[in-house]
């Protein structure tokens, strides 16, 4: 395609996403069902120029005033990919001279908002839990996150996988904490691979895979995952119960769930149920209660944790926002937490970075339900196997009452949990 239209297909996105009237994968998977005529390449540089500019907005605002053309053109300019000589023979001499001006800008010259270019209230809470951290957490943020792909240890084994997929020609290697994770940098197409085809693998990132992992399931248990979604740690959850007990996957979206039948047919297992509810207070969770082993609370959270991904969240969030979803989530979690019977195990997890949706209602939900006790993630992840696991453990006496992973400094997304044992 001829540099000028995919430059102007590219600002015509960048004006669609920057509306925040919806996710920006969805608004972009949109534009391209609309757009049958750009391939596989022309893809990829509209994908990436989007997601250039919703990581660096605050930049770009600074610096796309003093250019010409329409502002989404001159966003998409700065956002573009690769090499300049191509996107320069779609540019004019004037905004030739203002991209070379806005290249050779030192980034050290910039104002501190310009360069980590998240919203003020979301730097607040960052630095206080990170201190001098946080200039590496903004490093790794905008970087796009790494495919993480879990192995189903049903009828799998991750060593047999791997050689299976580097013998296909992708670069694979074992995930550091999580025993089922492999890691692929890169975004090769799995719809063709037989390991996608047949269950072997499915995309899930390790940090996701941990929650699965932190949930212990064993065989022939009564579980639920309270907030399934499209079911990536209810399959992780299925495999490790060995297809056998019963394995509720609740979710209050049919469509959500919907997404988990196409995985669910692949994976192999029998022992998953799913059912949508209508809310956390549903009758079929009220039939349940106090007859469950284990329970997953995955709760809806602000997503601030998967910003590597899905960078317009810290522009579509707000504290007005996040408020309302800890609401949301101390509820949830109280209604869970009925279905565990005396001696089950409650886990409560978000991808959020935000202490006000991960340790304060942990902590108010302990301080409001002595009859759980609350359990030392390190020591659970140590008993697994998992190698390092006091690192990805924060709180309490011990320092690793929860399980709190970075992306700095785990290379997964941002993730939270919390673990309680019924008395």
């Amino acid at each position: 395609m001829h540099p000028k239209a995919l430059l102007e297909a590219s600002a015509d996105l960048v004006g669609l996403v920057l509306k925040f009237d919806h996710p920006a994968d969805a608004v972009v998977a949109r534009f391209f069902r609309e757009h049958r005529e750009f391939g596989p390449r022309e893809r990829a540089t509209l994908a990436e120029t989007v997601y250039a500019v919703l990581r660096k907005k605050l930049l770009f605002d600074h610096l796309s005033p003093s250019g010409t053309g329409s502002k989404e053109r001159r966003m998409a300019i700065l956002g573009f990919p690769g090499p300049r000589d191509f996107l320069k023979s779609a540019l004019n001499d004037v905004e030739k001279r203002w991209l070379d001006n806005c290249d050779a800008v030192n980034e050290a010259d910039l104002l501190e908002r310009h360069r980590h270019n998240l919203p003020e209230w979301l730097v607040t809470p960052l630095k206080a839990q990170l201190g001098s951290g946080f200039w590496s957490l903004v490093e790794s943020l905008q970087q796009p996150a790494p495919l993480d792909l879990r192995v189903n240890a049903l009828n799998e084994k991750r060593a047999d996988v791997q050689k299976e997929l580097k013998l296909a020609g992708i670069p694979v290697k074992a995930t550091p904490f999580s025993p089922w994770g492999l890691r692929i940098d890169g975004k090769p197409n799995l719809n063709k691979l037989d390991a996608f085809a047949r269950g072997a693998v499915e995309v899930q990132d390790e940090g996701s895979q941990l929650l699965a992992l932190l949930l212990d399931a064993k065989r022939g248990e009564m579980v639920v995952d309270f907030c399934a979604g499209a079911g990536g740690k209810t399959l992780a959850i299925g495999a490790s119960m060995r297809n056998t007990g019963r394995l509720y996957a609740f979710d209050t979206s049919a469509h959500r769930l919907d997404a988990l039948k196409p995985r669910l047919a692949r994976s192999k297992l029998s022992n998953v149920h799913p059912a949508a509810i209508a809310h956390e207070r549903d009758d079929r969770i009220k039939r349940l209660a106090g007859k469950i082993d284990r329970v997953l609370v995955d709760a809806p959270c602000s997503g601030l944790g998967t910003l590597r991904r899905n960078p317009d969240l810290k522009w579509r969030q707000s504290p007005q926002s996040v408020q309302e979803l800890t609401a949301t989530q101390t509820a949830i979690l109280q209604s869970a937490a009925r279905l565990v019977k005396p001696g089950g195990r409650l886990v409560y997890a978000t991808c959020s970075v935000l202490p006000e949706e991960n340790e304060a209602i942990a902590e108010a939900f302990s301080a409001a339900h002595p009859d759980f006790v609350p359990q030392q993630a390190g020591e659970l992840l140590a008993a697994l196997k998992v190698e390092g696991a006091p690192d990805l453990c924060v709180g309490g006496e011990s320092g690793a009452r929860y399980l709190r992973l970075w992306p700095h400094r785990h290379a997964t997304d941002g993730f939270f949990a919390a673990i309680w044992n019924r008395v």
